[in-house]
């Protein structure tokens, strides 16, 4: 018995054989054999990561664009550390320290002077969307 094991016993030995009987034989595929298989593809050409969203998309809230979520997003991340109610002015300086493009800077520039309570305020004033109810 030069194919048996003398680790195990005669019937453990006749049960692994008979588990890895696909493997040597080239019978039927088990799951150790699934990986040969060719994996779907698609045609289809993929989206390009740069492009903007556009339109309603999932994760959008009811009153906002997918592009209104992405602005205040953005415009939420160079506003972070602001103690609220803010004024105008202060939000422009901590931009502008912060680095924030030259873009960005001047539409703060053109928010009407008086105090904003939170990023929303300040966004819904710059002209994005506000969600109409919360989740």
């Amino acid at each position: 018995m030069p194919d048996k094991s003398d680790k195990h016993g005669p019937k453990v030995d006749e049960e692994i054989g008979r588990e890895t009987q696909g493997m040597v034989s080239g019978g039927h595929p088990t799951r150790a054999e699934e990986f040969k298989e060719t994996e779907p593809f698609s045609d289809d050409h993929p989206a390009d990561p740069t492009a903007p969203a556009a339109g309603v998309r999932e994760g959008s809230p009811p009153g906002m664009s997918a592009q209104d979520v992405e602005g205040r997003s953005a415009l939420a991340r160079l506003l972070t550390g602001v103690r609220y109610p803010a004024r105008p002015n202060e939000l422009i300086r901590h931009a502008a320290e912060g680095g924030a493009p030259d873009e960005a800077v001047d539409a703060l520039r053109t928010l009407p002077r008086r105090e904003y309570e939170n990023v929303a305020d300040v966004a819904e004033e710059l002209g994005y969307g506000r969600e109409e109810r919360r989740y």
